[in-house]
């Protein structure tokens, strides 16, 4: 059986308990490089077998699997941040599914929230945003023309942009020709939950200058709008003394008239 797991944004403990228990029991790891935080093998027993990925092709690791299978071995392939973001597990999937070999998923925290936790954001703020587009921009793998950076600015909601850092001159001019004003707030925020994580909050106009100045050039996670500044929101219907919900009738005399 093989068990795809995600490890969740950086930090050893926001794995979720599912995920740290089949790295317990696994007696196959093959992680992804430099990418998973390697505390995270520590969970694995002393008799585990531990491969890194990242100087592996796929199908080393589909052969990897299939003799781990046939030695009748349990397989944990540990993905970061949640494997169904950005993790090419599909391609993984389709060749298992080819050899007749069972797998299953377990979800993770992507760098998304884990970047949200560390500054105490709301993606979703009334009045604000009730939307969270999570994006790239193109590199070697291609985004579809309607995905393009300044279709999604268009809607000035919550972004949250992978895998783009290096390209943070052209995704600022992108942004603001989509449709975010240039004073719009940005978070730069590089590994996420790691014990080295840095988070620099400033706008969309001066992201290439807060990439440089703090020398940020790989694995960090941009996310734009007006959350960031945490302010000019609407009050939560779902707490509003007005409010009825399924469970709470409305405490305000007025709304009882």
């Amino acid at each position: 059986m093989i068990h795809f797991v995600g490890a969740g944004p950086g930090a050893e403990d926001l794995i979720t308990v599912r995920g740290m228990r089949l790295l317990q029991q696994a007696q196959v790891i093959i992680y992804a490089g430099s990418l998973v935080n390697p505390k995270l093998l520590e969970y694995a027993s002393d008799t585990c077998e531990i491969y890194n990925s990242a100087t592996m092709t796929l199908e080393e690791v589909i052969e990897v699997m299939k003799q781990a299978e046939a030695d009748g071995k349990m397989t944990v392939r540990l993905h970061t941040g949640e494997p169904s973001i950005y993790g090419a597990v599909r391609e993984q999937m389709d060749c298992l599914e080819a050899a007749s070999i069972t797998y299953d998923s377990c979800p993770g925290v992507s760098a998304c929230f884990g970047a949200a936790a560390s500054l105490n954001l709301e993606y979703t703020l009334p009045g604000i945003s009730q939307s969270l587009i999570i994006t790239r921009m193109e590199g070697r793998t291609a985004v579809p023309p309607k995905e393009q950076i300044e279709a999604f600015a268009a809607h000035q909601t919550s972004m949250a942009i992978y895998l783009s850092v290096g390209m943070v001159e052209e995704l600022s001019k992108r942004l603001v020709f989509g449709g975010y004003r240039e004073d719009t707030p940005v978070a730069l925020v590089y590994k996420a939950t790691w014990p080295e994580e840095k988070c620099v909050i400033g706008t969309v106009k001066e992201l290439p200058a807060m990439a440089k100045t703090h020398n940020i050039t790989k694995t960090a996670l941009i996310l734009v709008g007006d959350i960031i500044a945490k302010n000019g929101y609407e009050r939560s219907k779902l707490y509003d003394p007005d409010f009825e919900t399924e469970y709470r009738k409305p405490k305000n005399a007025n709304c009882q008239e």
